[in-house]
């Protein structure tokens, strides 16, 4: 998908990479090969020439952080395909104050958790971090993201960055992430079932002030489940995705 995008050129939408595409210039190659194309000006095309040329070499260069700057936020999902297996899962757990207790990273097939008080620091995080090209959420943007850069303003969060709330919202998709998994019949264990962030924080109270072993081994697989599930998410989304951009 990504070497099919022109939304990173200045003046480009869907509307007008859809035209481009039904004319038959619907890759980055095709564009650069053709001397000439309706409706842009011989001096927008030699604009447009050097825009491609430099996203096919930072493409080539496997810069997947180049894309993150020059591509809109709500494009982002396009990169999914190519950095599918560079990608990071991530969800974090508040307690009732607000305070980060839980942060959960899902990827290269392995779930690692990091715990308030235990392994929760900005060094671990961000070596964990760095390891990833592209970062999936759901609601990462409003919640996840600013939240750990207000507890740990060094880590490295400049990867691209797919929301899956708000692909959601493109797709039509209403409610939060377990709702959205009901929908689209996205399993996860029965003990998680009716969990949700309150019972987080009741869990994280539990484990803190009565040192219940159960409801830390709960907490961290609710999260764990959220994680996980992100990349079921994500799957899916961008096949819709894909499937109604190009009217397929």
């Amino acid at each position: 998908m990504i070497t099919s995008t022109f939304c990173l050129l200045p003046g480009i939408g869907r509307t007008s990479e859809r035209r481009l595409w039904l004319e038959g210039i619907d890759t980055w190659s095709h564009f650069l090969a053709a001397s000439s194309i309706r409706g842009i000006s011989a001096g927008r095309k030699a604009l447009y020439d050097n825009g491609v040329a430099e996203a096919h070499a930072h493409y080539s260069q496997d810069d997947a952080r180049y894309f993150g700057v020059v591509l809109p936020q709500r494009e982002q999902w396009r990169l999914y395909e190519w950095l599918r297996e560079r990608a990071v899962y991530l969800d974090i757990e508040t307690d009732s104050f607000g305070q980060i207790t839980v942060v959960g990273l899902y990827g290269h097939g392995r779930f690692t958790s990091f715990v308030r008080g235990e392994s929760l620091d900005q060094r671990q995080l961000g070596e964990e971090l760095s390891q990833y090209d592209l970062l999936v959420t759901f609601c990462g943007t409003t919640f996840d993201v600013p939240m750990l850069l207000t507890h740990y303003p060094g880590l490295p969060l400049n990867q691209p960055h797919i929301d899956l709330c708000f692909v959601g919202r493109q797709l039509g998709y209403r409610g939060g992430l377990k709702a959205i998994e009901a929908q689209l019949d996205i399993a996860r264990a029965a003990d998680l079932h009716g969990l949700d962030g309150h019972d987080a924080v009741l869990l994280w109270n539990r484990w803190r002030h009565s040192h219940d072993e159960a409801a830390r081994e709960r907490l961290l697989a609710y999260n764990e489940a959220d994680c996980v599930n992100l990349e079921r998410l994500a799957d899916i989304f961008y096949s819709e995705m894909v499937r109604r951009l190009k009217g397929c």
